[in-house]
C-alpha cells in the first residue's frame, strides 16, 4: 500500500441504510472475524499465564503505560458541584493525541505514512472529548488499533494470546484510572440492560477463558468468597469485581442482563451468546456505528454519506435519524437458561436521543464520590478505583 492510500479516517454510517451494507460488508466481517480468533485464543487462559511478549507486544505495552503516565500527571480539577464528567479530561486528552505521533513512531514497523490514519483509532478508544464519556464504540477503536497494527506485522498470530490477557487487560486497566479520575459518562442510556456502563468485550473474551471449566459456572458470579478468589485470573470475575466495588445491592438490581446470564448452565453457552450479542448490540446498532470511522485499512465503499447538516436530526456534527425501530436483546432469558438466541429474547423498540448523542448519565464515581460527601469532613477527597460503593437507587 503506498504512502498516498492512507487516508484519514471519516465517519460513514449515518443512516440505517448504510448501516445496512455495513452489516455485510468486508470490514464488518474482518472486525467479527478478529474478535472471534482473540475469542479462541484464550479459551482456558488465565491472567497469569505465562506467554511470550513479542516486540510489538512490548511496544503496545509501553504506549498503554504512557497513556496511563499521562493520566496521572493531569489529575481532575474542582468540579465538586458535579456528578458529571471532569473538564481535565479533555487537558488529558489533548496532551494523548500530541504525544501520539511519537508513541506511533517507537512502534517497530509500523509506517511512518501510515501513522496519522492508525493514530486516529488509538486517539479514539480513550473517550469523547466532547461529551467526556465512554462506551462500546470507543472500546471498538481500540480493537480497530490493534487489527490495524496486526495489518502491519506489528503483531502476529503467535501474539494473538498475549493481546487478551497482556494487552487489551491493560488497556482496561488504563480505562479504569481514566473512569475514576475523570468520572467519564456512560455513552448512551442503555442503563440497567447494558452488561455494565463502559464495557463489553471484557465478558465476551472473560467467558471463553472459562469455556469447559470443570468447577466455575455462571451463577458462581454470586458468591463473594468466588469472585474475590478468580478475579485474578479471570477477566470475568475481576469485572464482577470491579462492579461490586462501585455500587451496592445485588446484580438483579443494578446489573439485570448479567445477572439472568448466570442462569445460564456452562460457559460455552455464555461466550457464544456474547458474540452474538455484540453483533447485535455493538456493530449493528446506529447509534454506536454512527461514530465509527473508516479508512484505508478498514474501508467503507457502501453508499455515499449524507451532506453534514442535510438531516434535520443531526446533531454534534453527524446526521442520522434519532429514531430507529429495531431488535433488541432484552435481558429476560428464554425458559430460564437457552441464551438464544443465547442471550435474551427479541423485542422492539425506538431508539431515542439518549440512546445517540446522550441525555448526560452521570457517573457512577460520580455518583459515589455525592454520596460520600455526606459524611465526608472538609477536604477530603475521593481519588483511585478503591471508592465507597453507591447505594443504587
Amino acid at each position: 500500500m503506498s504512502s498516498s492510500s492512507y487516508q484519514p479516517p471519516r465517519k460513514a454510517l449515518l443512516s440505517p441504510t448504510q448501516l445496512e451494507w455495513f452489516q455485510s460488508s468486508e470490514t464488518h466481517k474482518r472486525i467479527t472475524t478478529y474478535i472471534e480468533t482473540l475469542n479462541e485464543a484464550v479459551v482456558g487462559a488465565k491472567l497469569s499465564d505465562q506467554c511470550e511478549e513479542s516486540d510489538g507486544v512490548k511496544a503496545v505495552l509501553n504506549a498503554l503505560s504512557r497513556v496511563e503516565e499521562i493520566a496521572r500527571d493531569t489529575p481532575a480539577v474542582e468540579n465538586s458541584a458535579s456528578r458529571f464528567g471532569n473538564p481535565a479530561f479533555r487537558t488529558f486528552y489533548d496532551k494523548v493525541q500530541k504525544a501520539s505521533e511519537s508513541l506511533h513512531a517507537e512502534i517497530p514497523g509500523l509506517p511512518a505514512e501510515s501513522i496519522p490514519e492508525i493514530s486516529v483509532y488509538f486517539n479514539e478508544a480513550w473517550g469523547s472529548r466532547s461529551r467526556i464519556d465512554y462506551g462500546s464504540g470507543m472500546e471498538l477503536n481500540f480493537l480497530c488499533w490493534i487489527i490495524c497494527l496486526e495489518r502491519f506485522g506489528v503483531v502476529k498470530e503467535t501474539d494473538h494470546k498475549a493481546l487478551v490477557i497482556k494487552v487489551f487487560w491493560k488497556y482496561i486497566g488504563v480505562m479504569r484510572v481514566l473512569q475514576s479520575t475523570y468520572w467519564l459518562e456512560p455513552a448512551g442510556s442503555h442503563g440497567v440492560w447494558g452488561l455494565d456502563d463502559y464495557h463489553f468485550l471484557p465478558f465476551l473474551w472473560g467467558s471463553a477463558q472459562l469455556r469447559g471449566h470443570k468447577y466455575i459456572r455462571p451463577k458462581a458470579i454470586h458468591d463473594a468468597e468466588v469472585v474475590e478468589e478468580y478475579a485474578k485470573q479471570y477477566i470475568y470475575f475481576a469485572c464482577i469485581q470491579f462492579i461490586n466495588s462501585i455500587k451496592t445491592a445485588s446484580l438483579r438490581w443494578h446489573s439485570p442482563m448479567l445477572d439472568d446470564i448466570s442462569a445460564v448452565k456452562t460457559w460455552d453457552k455464555v461466550n457464544s451468546g456474547m458474540i452474538k450479542m455484540y453483533r447485535a448490540e455493538v456493530l449493528n446498532k446506529l447509534p454506536v456505528m454512527q461514530h465509527f470511522l473508516f479508512g484505508s485499512i478498514l474501508p467503507y465503499d457502501g453508499p455515499p454519506p449524507l451532506e453534514a447538516g442535510s438531516d434535520p436530526h443531526s446533531c454534534e456534527g453527524h446526521a442520522h435519524s434519532h429514531v430507529v425501530s429495531g431488535k433488541i436483546i432484552t435481558g429476560k432469558l428464554i425458559n430460564g437458561g437457552d441464551l438464544g438466541g443465547d442471550l435474551g429474547g427479541a423485542g422492539q423498540r425506538e431508539v431515542g436521543w439518549g440512546d445517540c448523542c446522550g441525555i448526560p448519565v452521570p457517573s457512577v464515581f460520580g455518583a459515589a464520590q455525592a454520596e460520600k460527601d455526606k459524611l465526608k469532613k472538609p477536604g477530603e477527597r475521593l481519588s483511585g478505583p478503591g471508592i465507597r460503593p453507591v447505594p443504587f437507587d
